[in-house]
């Protein structure tokens, strides 16, 4: 299943290779231009990593005054944090997702490089066959047939056809006779055998040059780590990423055949321009968003406290609005008490405890005379 997924994988790169190839005829530039396609395919996908990653930069001084305050509530600790990512779009994981895809890339391109035939021309096995049967009637040795270098038979298939039988292309239909020889460095081979030759009378700039790409694909991947963590808090995980990346470029380019190496180093001399470039676009692109996020929130800040001043001033108003009217109203009520007393005046002649006309009138005898 995941060797027919890969091969598949590397249909439409090996398309594109063999058309720079047609196109340029020298496999070298032909990977050059490979690297650069792709890219700029990437590139939307990368940039938008980069935007998270120089955003989450960003939240570290206030990441770390939270772990300061809530160090002993970890709880509290995530919420804050949580709630942080929120308020700034961030996301922790925007960074890193992207920053996956060149496995896709490296791994197929790796296959097609190692395995020219069958993945870079398209070819069957019964062609490999008939190239070692055509190399042993002419009588040209293979040298690596055998042990640890069997995995590039392949390359060394096509070299010598291409070089000694370029005859052979008539005879097969979609064989491409191939030129690894790329400003003097011979793509097909790698830095282990260049070493060894070095020092058994090839000191030569083919061999010296096939030394010297691991450690500028090193430096060059030192570069790219410097510039991918500047910004970032220094810390045991970081520095051992710093030194992850130019061992892994040494490694890659001390094993594997010196186009791989090439790939290597051209895509990380354009992620080092890209994350330049971008590193300042973004950053003062965040920057003016964050100043306008501030601006709108001192704006609304303002709205909120002269809204809430007019608030108080209308409840004042009403207040003293309420306390005119009710001292009118007690006015108005003294007023209409008084006026009641002077139509019905009492006196103690009538009052029998507390009512003021309990008494009747006297009796008299005359009142109906």
């Amino acid at each position: 299943m995941f060797s027919t997924i890969g091969y598949l994988i590397c249909i439409p790169f090996a398309a594109l290779l063999r058309l720079f190839n047609s196109v340029t005829q020298s496999y070298g530039l032909s990977l050059v231009l490979f690297t650069i396609v792709v890219k700029l395919i990437m590139l939307p996908f990368q940039l938008k990593s980069k935007k998270s990653m120089v955003r989450m930069n960003r939240l570290q001084p206030k990441m770390q005054e939270i772990q300061r305050v809530y160090a002993k509530n970890p709880q509290k600790q995530n919420e804050e944090i949580q709630k942080l990512y929120q308020e700034a779009g961030a996301s922790p994981m925007g960074g890193c997702l992207w920053s996956f895809l060149p496995m896709f890339i490296i791994i197929p391109l790796y296959s097609i490089i190692r395995m020219p035939i069958t993945r870079f021309m398209m070819l069957g096995e019964e062609v490999v066959e008939q190239a070692r049967t055509a190399l042993s009637g002419a009588g040209i040795e293979m040298l690596m047939q055998e042990g640890r270098m069997s995995a590039y038979a392949q390359i060394e298939l096509v070299e010598k056809i291409s070089s000694n039988l370029p005859q052979f292309a008539d005879t097969v239909e979609g064989w491409i006779n191939m030129n690894f020889n790329f400003l003097g460095l011979n793509l097909g081979s790698n830095a282990s055998l260049a070493f060894k030759q070095l020092f058994n009378g090839g000191f030569n700039w083919g061999n010296l040059g096939l030394v010297l790409l691991p450690i500028a694909c090193a430096g060059v991947s030192l570069l790219q780590s410097l510039i991918s963590m500047k910004g970032q808090p220094s810390n045991p995980t970081s520095k051992s990423m710093m030194l992850t990346m130019p061992l892994m470029s040494i490694w890659i380019c001390w094993s594997f055949p010196a186009a791989m190496g090439i790939y290597w180093l051209v895509q990380s001399v354009l992620f080092c321009i890209q994350e330049s470039v971008f590193g300042k676009y973004y950053t003062k692109k965040i920057e003016a968003e964050e100043e306008e996020a501030e601006q709108k929130r001192e704006a609304a800040r303002k709205y909120r406290q002269e809204a809430a001043r007019q608030l108080q001033q209308e409840q004042a108003k009403h207040q003293a609005e309420r306390e005119k009217q009710r001292e009118k109203e007690l006015k108005e009520k003294k007023a209409a008490d008084n006026s009641n007393k002077k139509k019905n005046p009492t006196t103690e002649a009538g009052r029998v405890g507390d009512r003021p006309y309990a008494r009747g009138r006297s009796f008299s005898e005359d009142h109906y005379a």
